[in-house]
């Protein structure tokens, strides 16, 4: 009996060592079309040298779709198709802009005591916030530097700019910490403000750059409390300016303009290849296709956009057949309100559609790490086992928690096992949705690279299923 076992742990050994090294070798090849012909970087240059900004609503919008049905087109997918969603359409409306006034005391003899000062902060209004209009908000400026000191100081806010000086920690070793820590300033700020009759907010970037650049995203309004301006302001004007009301009191001018158009038609673009076992079994990669409006939006979500295109492409090129249905998205409106991600998982629950897998790249072009997965504990172990086929190509790293904002509804409506591709994560924040996320920031070959692991990864979930 005992030799009996021993035979069948051995034949079981074999069999595995020898799969591993069939999807080792197709792995290296998926690597080698990636690496060698890639046209992910060239498709970046377009997305975002000839279109650029790709905001909800915008042309930009319209212009990147169309983009992304011609480039599914031209690699040969089963099915393409623009599956359609209404989104909103938030337009900046002119250039935001602060201006402080203060009193300086003059240091030269016969010079009167003190002059009027005044300085312009580089500065960039909240996305979906609503605008001061022409005129702007002109109060003092109250600093807090947390939720906590606002709740202590709510009595002196009162028709001031309330001033959310909340640095992001720098001792977050995963920067994702240190940005899911300070961003529910950005988010939840003019509210918890506006609540205490403060007239508007401007926020310290959410952000550890060393630079000054200002960083937008979305924020939100409670229709109890008045909708106040919110801007964001970059991290040397936001030092300069607390070190300033340290010293004395400071008044402010904000002027933004944005406001709501009535929501239009936005489309997730979507290709599909007919798998060829398992039909009904939908492996999902993608990305979202839009971007805020002052930038290019390379790194988000441009970046993630060409992977997936290439990934199809590479797949062709080396002439693989997959076993089960693989849907290729480009999603609709992730920055500012997720119309996308919620279309596509109501429709697949409405069809009743089986989808085993979602994987997104939603965080930057940055060298490969891993991926961070959302699934049953059963699931995780058995993918935990392919960590060793993807470490020669920077992606061993495989956590137990992760998806992205677009395929997160398919894990909530269906169950769908879900994941996203982790890049280094150090210099994102340098970039994230502010005016140097353009193109140039993008390297080549870290683009690449986390192409050839998302390609492997869906290779190795198509051959084996969950």
């Amino acid at each position: 009996m005992i030799k009996v076992i021993a035979s069948t742990l051995l034949l079981l050994v074999t069999f595995f060592c020898a799969a591993q090294n069939d999807d080792s070798l197709m792995i290296r090849k998926i690597a080698g079309e990636i690496l060698n012909n890639s046209e992910a970087y060239e498709n970046l240059r377009f997305l975002t040298k000839k279109i650029g900004p790709r905001l909800a609503g915008s042309q930009g919008m319209v212009k990147s779709e169309k983009w992304g049905y011609e480039r599914f087109t031209k690699i040969g997918a089963d099915k393409i198709w623009m599956q359609e969603c209404m989104v909103p359409y938030w337009v900046r409306g002119g250039k935001d802009e602060a201006v402080v006034s203060y009193i300086q005391s003059a240091n030269k003899v016969g010079v009167p005591d003190a002059r009027l000062q005044k300085k312009s902060l580089d500065v960039i209004a909240l996305g979906n916030s609503m605008g001061s209009g022409a005129k702007g908000v002109t109060a003092q400026v109250v600093e807090v530097s947390s939720f906590d000191d606002l709740e202590k100081k709510k009595n002196a806010v009162k028709g001031k700019i309330v001033f959310y000086n909340y640095a992001f920690k720098k001792d977050f070793v995963e920067t994702f910490d240190g940005y899911s820590d300070a961003v529910k300033y950005r988010g939840n700020g003019p509210i918890s403000a506006a609540k205490y009759g403060a007239a508007a907010v401007i926020i310290r970037s959410i952000s550890h750059g060393e630079n000054n650049h200002p960083h937008t995203g979305g924020t939100r309004y409670d229709s109890a409390y008045p909708k106040i301006p919110a801007i964001a302001v970059g991290l040397q004007d936001a030092d300069w300016l607390s070190n300033q009301l340290k010293q004395k009191k400071t008044n402010m001018t904000i002027k933004t303009y944005g406001y709501f158009k009535p929501d239009t038609i936005g489309h997730n673009v979507i290709a599909e290849w007919k798998g060829s076992a398992f039909p009904n079994e939908i492996i999902t990669v993608g990305a979202h296709l839009d971007s805020w409006d002052n930038c290019e939006g390379a790194h988000d979500d441009g970046a993630g956009c060409v992977q997936t295109i290439e990934i199809l492409r590479a797949f062709k090129a080396i002439g693989y057949q997959p076993k089960r249905t693989i849907r290729f998205v480009l999603f609709a409106n992730e920055e500012n309100g997720v119309r996308g991600g919620n279309k596509y998982a109501a429709a697949a629950k409405e069809k009743n559609e089986n989808h085993v897998f979602a994987l997104e790249s939603d965080a930057g072009g940055f060298t490969p790490r891993g991926f961070g997965f959302t699934s049953k504990p059963e699931v995780f172990a058995k993918l935990k086992m392919w960590e060793n086929l993807l470490a020669p190509y920077g992606g061993s790293k495989f956590l137990p928690e992760g998806g992205g904002v677009d395929i997160n509804p398919l894990n909530r409506t269906l169950g769908t096992t879900v994941a996203g591709l982790l890049p280094d994560s150090q210099r994102y924040f340098d970039y994230h949705h502010a005016r140097n996320d353009v193109f140039e920031a993008v390297n080549k070959r870290e683009l690449d690279l986390g192409a050839v692991n998302m390609a492997a990864l869906i290779y190795l979930v198509d051959k084996y299923g969950l």
